[in-house]
């Protein structure tokens, strides 16, 4: 099946969509992972079919294929030359506007979430949908120390926030650079217009993630940048950030806190219900150790930028 097939291959059936990209010669055909991950979705359909009487098995149940790509090859971290090219961009030099105009050079910086998702993905590691549900009441300062609340639930506004695991659900403080960047003004300047979402901007996409319509973007961003490269997207932020815990020499339990990451991919570890947990001033000198000396923000920091909430 071809990628985008609704789109390239309209008013198709999946059969012949199939064979008019075979006669195409198309390579771009959909990941393991996606078609996993749709066969996942519809015996999800199934097991409901089940339930209510309609089918008296799964057929999809244990119908799996098997990933040649093993997950340390999935993706890579981004070089700094990368990171130079996308905090370099114009939209965080001076664009035209941050909507059709972020590619080209101007006198606007807007900093809204194409600003700031990117860079609070490299200096916290949150997901790409952990950052895009962020409510203005999820940054918070807990025993002094400016964080972001990672939790599944409902939003004020009625809607479902999702986390991947439970070890998901996590505080994770503000980096110095962030606070330097001047995001504790930003979201304070949310919470004084009224705002209920950190990025009130970002629609819902058609499976209900706040992230879809920025993952789209992100790509198109890369390539415009000059930034993009094979094993490379947005996810490659964790990886950088997980690499500046390791050559920061962060323990590995907090290290695998502030990623939200498990050990076995189950949950957390019986050992990790035993104790109160690391203090947020703890875990804020860990996060702040993560520096990418290399390269050079100058240019993004806000003088008076202050720490309190």
């Amino acid at each position: 099946m071809p990628k985008s097939a609704h789109q390239r291959f309209p008013d198709l059936t999946i059969t012949e969509v199939i064979a008019a990209a075979k006669e195409k010669g198309e390579r771009r055909v959909i990941s393991t992972a996606n078609l996993n991950a749709y066969i996942n979705r519809f015996g999800g359909v199934m097991n409901w079919a089940m339930n209510e009487g309609y089918l008296d098995r799964n057929p999809l149940k244990g119908l799996k294929l098997r990933d040649p790509v093993k997950k340390r090859d999935k993706r890579n971290p981004f070089s700094i030359e990368q990171l130079r090219r996308i905090f370099d961009a114009p939209i965080y030099t001076g664009c035209r506007d941050d909507a059709n105009g972020y590619a080209v050079p101007g006198d606007q910086r807007p900093r809204r979430a194409r600003f700031w998702v990117p860079l609070i993905a490299l200096f916290s590691g949150l997901r790409l949908n952990e950052i895009c549900q962020l409510e203005v009441s999820d940054i918070r300062a807990i025993d002094g120390i400016p964080c972001f609340r990672v939790a599944s639930g409902l939003s004020q506004t009625g809607d479902e926030k999702r986390v991947k695991t439970n070890a998901s659900e996590r505080s994770v403080p503000v980096h110095d650079e962030l606070i330097r960047c001047g995001f504790l003004v930003f979201a304070e300047s949310q919470r004084l217009c009224g705002e209920t979402n950190l990025f009130p901007e970002l629609p819902f996409g058609h499976l209900g993630y706040r992230s879809t319509a920025i993952s789209r973007w992100f790509s198109r961003f890369l390539e415009n940048a000059g930034a993009a490269a094979p094993l490379t997207c947005f996810h490659s932020f964790r990886h950088n950030f997980r690499d500046g815990l390791r050559e920061a020499k962060i323990d590995r339990d907090i290290a695998l806190l502030l990623g939200g990451w498990t050990t076995d991919g189950k949950g957390t570890a019986v050992a990790d219900n035993y104790g109160s947990g690391y203090q947020p001033k703890a875990l804020a000198e860990a996060l702040n150790a993560v520096r990418f000396p290399a390269l050079n923000l100058d240019h993004l920091a806000v003088i008076g930028s202050r720490r309190e909430t």
